[in-house]
């Protein structure tokens, strides 16, 4: 195990009616006047939005609402949330939704920061490790669990001028307060429901696959959680009211993606930044283009450390095959990850999702830009291995 320094001020408000908690939350953080920002018609549909503006109005906290976020949030949003929050003399920012809308709020949020003379899209999410600067304090309304950026470092926005996909991870990203409560979840579409069982399993995979030693008890976290995932994903899916299989997605969500479980251990990545391209480029679901790009990733480095592949077989996705056939058992734990995308609609080939060969020398090259030379730490991957890669998920 490496050494490591964890930190994760984030207070989580977990459970049912918890969302009619969010005035005094905002008031704990010294919130008074607010920029409210969610996506479309679903918080309205849903109760949501009712709930926190009355929650709001009754605390007597000035709110301004910016709706507009889409899936792969936009720059040009994030700008003018930016413009909206100086204008009207705000103090707090409050994302109401999921892991796009929270997204888009710590771009906001670290965007007032950022100094004269600097841009937010050039001289941030185009140069790797930049330190982002802390801006003013968000709280968080989830309504998808998924991204686990309502406790999470993490803040990943998309430049529809260029279809440039790109990540930053600071400290300062870190959200004041999230609201989790897995009753907003019985009404999502099967579709979001399966694209976020992958993305919050994706999370912990990353960090799963590591080839640092001694490392047992983060890799017990991690199989534990996964197969929670695996086990309860398909079921809510299926049915989407079931409670106990809402509010254990929630939290694995929640934790998949706070790296208490990465702690002393080298993860890769590599996977997000394969779909990262692919959603850039071609604007799918993450999770949707996770259930593509992580069999073809699992099956071009799996040598790398086959015993490492043979555990992710045996103890996550349930195989049976002996461990000493350990090429057939590695392909049969991959299969199993594949029939669990299936088994809740998600396919697992790029060319089921209607995409071509034509532009993987193109995101291959503009992967590594920015300050990286190579993607993924368990295997590095130049830009034949990336192109090699995209090729195996046709």
């Amino acid at each position: 195990m490496n050494n490591f320094s964890f930190r994760c001020p984030t207070r989580i408000v977990f459970g049912k009616d918890t969302i009619a908690k969010v005035a005094e939350n905002i008031r704990d953080f010294g919130g008074s006047r607010v920029l409210m920002v969610y996506g479309g018609g679903s918080i309205k549909r849903n109760g949501v939005y009712e709930t926190v503006t009355a929650s709001m109005k009754e605390a007597g906290i000035y709110y301004v609402e910016l709706p507009g976020v889409q899936p792969n949030p936009r720059l040009s949003l994030v700008l003018r949330g930016i413009e909206v929050f100086r204008a009207e003399k705000l103090d707090f920012i409050l994302a109401v939704g999921g892991g796009s809308v929270i997204d888009t709020c710590k771009a906001i949020s670290f965007g007032l920061a950022v100094p004269e003379g600097k841009d937010i899209w050039d001289d941030y999410f185009m140069v790797a490790g930049a330190p982002i600067p802390r801006g003013p304090l968000l709280g968080t309304v989830l309504t998808l669990p998924a991204t686990g950026s309502e406790m999470s470092n993490s803040c990943v926005i998309s430049n529809e001028k260029t279809n440039v996909k790109r990540g930053v991870n600071h400290e300062n990203n870190y959200p004041a307060f999230s609201i989790t409560d897995p009753q907003v979840c019985f009404t999502l579409p099967p579709f979001q429901t399966a694209c976020g069982n992958v993305d919050m399993f994706s999370h912990l995979m990353e960090r799963y696959f590591t080839n640092t030693p001694d490392v047992a008890l983060t890799d017990a976290l991690l199989e534990a959680s996964m197969r929670v995932i695996v086990q309860y994903g398909p079921m809510a899916y299926r049915n989407p009211t079931d409670y106990a299989c809402r509010e254990n997605l929630m939290l694995a969500s929640t934790l998949a993606h706070n790296n208490l479980f990465g702690c002393g251990r080298v993860q890769d990545w590599a996977s997000h930044w394969l779909e990262h391209e692919l959603s850039g480029e071609y604007d799918i679901a993450h999770g949707a283009g996770l259930a593509i790009m992580i069999p073809a990733w699992m099956k071009y480095v799996w040598k790398t450390n086959e015993k490492r592949f043979a555990q992710f077989a045996t103890n996550i996705m349930g195989s049976r095959v002996p461990v000493s056939e350990t090429e057939r058992l590695v392909m049969d734990g991959i299969t199993r990850f594949e029939d669990w995308c299936h088994s809740m609609g998600l396919v697992t080939r790029l060319s089921d999702a209607g995409i071509t060969d034509k532009d993987f020398e193109l995101m291959a090259t503009r992967m590594l830009t920015g300050g990286r030379v190579f993607a993924g730490h368990f295997k590095e991957l130049y830009h034949e291995d990336i192109v090699n890669i995209y090729r195996l998920a046709l």
